[in-house]
């Protein structure tokens, strides 16, 4: 008897979980993201080649992007890595980006929700401190991706970075 509820209630349970999860996310301008690139530019005043890794994971919820700088440090290890996941949020009809890397530190500024307009997805990242803005841009005609990073002082942007990503 313990034996068929313990099954009855774990398929209640199941079904409630399934219920409440979003569906399959398909987003047009992501797939256009997907695969391996380069992305070479200035971050930071500084010329830099990445190399990018772009698939859908977790249930085709998420693109996550591995970004590994070519530049190494004295360590030999790469002076640059990140792992950044797309998704969507369903109640607000918003992608939201989880950025992490080599720096570390959870924190707000890590998250971000932004509206698409066309071929562009445009993420601010705020903590009590800061405003970060990352623009990633389609171009349709080269079928290449811009990033542009800037920081916020005042209401003014500040170019951070000015990449390009190519189809290796």
């Amino acid at each position: 008897m313990r034996t068929i509820l313990g099954v009855v209630s774990c398929v209640i349970l199941g079904a409630g979980f399934a219920l409440s999860q979003q569906p399959t996310f398909h987003a047009q301008l992501l797939d256009k993201m997907t695969g391996d690139w380069v992305l070479q530019g200035t971050i930071a005043n500084k010329a830099t080649t990445h190399d990018v890794a772009a698939e859908w994971v977790l249930g085709h919820q998420y693109v996550r992007l591995h970004e590994v700088s070519r530049e190494k440090n004295s360590q030999g290890q790469p002076a640059y890595e990140a792992m950044v996941f797309i998704g969507w949020t369903q109640a607000t009809s918003e992608y939201v980006c989880i950025w992490l890397d080599t720096y570390g530190g959870m924190a707000d500024a890590t998250i971000a929700h932004a509206k698409c307009t066309g071929d562009e997805i445009h993420f601010i990242f705020k903590d009590k401190d800061s405003t970060f803005h990352t623009r990633f841009i389609y171009h349709r005609d080269a079928a290449d991706w811009e990033w542009r990073m800037d920081s916020e002082d005042k209401g003014a942007l500040k170019p951070f970075a000015r990449v390009t990503l190519r189809r290796k």
